[in-house]
This record gives structure tokens, sequence and C-alpha cells, in this order.
């Protein structure tokens, strides 16, 4: 066992560090989403704080996938441009 001297943090070198787990999100169909990925809208969305709505069948392309509880798509939107979007309202195109 090593240890940290200033953190008195304990590891053993000879073990594999477990990879962190890259964030699981699903669209609407429970298919995986990944960075990348072009998803069209399966609803009518508002714009928050805009008279905007995007229609269904809207495409957009996945720029990142982020930890929330609400917004987990970092999107680029045709026609409205990058927001973040609810993983629930879009399927995999």
């Amino acid at each position: 066992m090593l240890i940290c001297p200033e953190c008195a943090y304990e590891w053993n070198p000879n073990e594999v560090p477990e990879e962190e787990e890259a964030l699981k999100v699903k669209d609407a169909n429970g298919t995986l989403l990944q960075d990348g990925d072009k998803v069209t809208l399966i609803k009518d969305l508002k714009v928050k704080g805009s008279s905007q709505v995007l229609k269904i069948g809207t495409k957009a392309l996945v720029r990142r996938i982020v930890e929330g509880k609400d917004h987990q798509l970092d999107c680029r939107v045709d026609g409205a441009g990058e927001m973040m979007v609810t993983a629930a309202f879009v399927k995999k195109a």
C-alpha cells in the first residue's frame, strides 16, 4: 500500500483504477445517447425567455452530454442555435 503524505489517502499500486462511468442518458425510446448523435424533437417545446417554439421533428446535434436533472443535452438546434434540451423530449435520428 502507498500513502499520500499530504492527505493520507492509501492505495494499492497493483490495482487497476476503475474508469469513471460515462453519463448514461437515454432518449424517449430508451436508446442510449452519446456526444455527436443526431436527434429530433418529439414534442413542441417553448424556448424559455422567448416567444419562439421549436416544432416537432426539428433536428438537433448533441454536442455533449452534461450532468443535470432537467437538461442533459447541450445541443445545436436547427434554426435556433445552441441550447440545452431535456433527453426525454428527443429521439435518436
